[in-house]
């Protein structure tokens, strides 16, 4: 169990697969670089948003996990897409692949849709940030 806290002020409507603040607890911060959905061997096994988004977050959670965290851990995530009307379309099934990987965590999130990516052909990235606890 984590002890960073969602912050809600009173009276805002609760956000739906995100948080709108995190208080971090005291530990050690982790900045990820963006990730996005190769194979840790650097290998794209599919050109498809789905497939992609899974591997980019496992590489999350595989960082974090590296530094001794959990994915509760995850404070801040900012996501860039290169295809808002893939990305809407399969917003179900990307909380389902959400769910699998983190549970029921949801940490402070922006999505950013942009018209490229450096590594083709990536069509998801994602970088965050990580409070672990000592």
């Amino acid at each position: 169990m984590t002890s960073h806290q969602a912050i809600l002020p009173e009276g805002w409507p609760k956000p739906n697969g995100y948080a709108n603040a995190i208080l971090a607890a005291k530990g050690r911060t982790l900045f990820l670089a963006g990730q996005i959905g190769w194979t840790p061997d650097g290998k794209f096994h599919s050109e498809e948003l789905l497939p992609q988004f899974e591997q980019a977050l496992k590489n999350i959670v595989d960082l974090v996990s590296a530094a001794g965290g959990k994915p509760s851990d995850i404070c801040k995530m900012t996501c860039y897409c290169t295809d808002r009307d893939q990305y809407l379309e399969n917003r179900k099934q990307l909380g389902i692949i959400w769910k699998s990987i983190m549970g029921k965590h949801y940490p402070c999130m922006s999505m950013l849709f942009v018209s490229d990516l450096l590594d083709h052909p990536a069509i998801i990235e994602i970088e965050a940030t990580a409070v672990i606890s000592d």
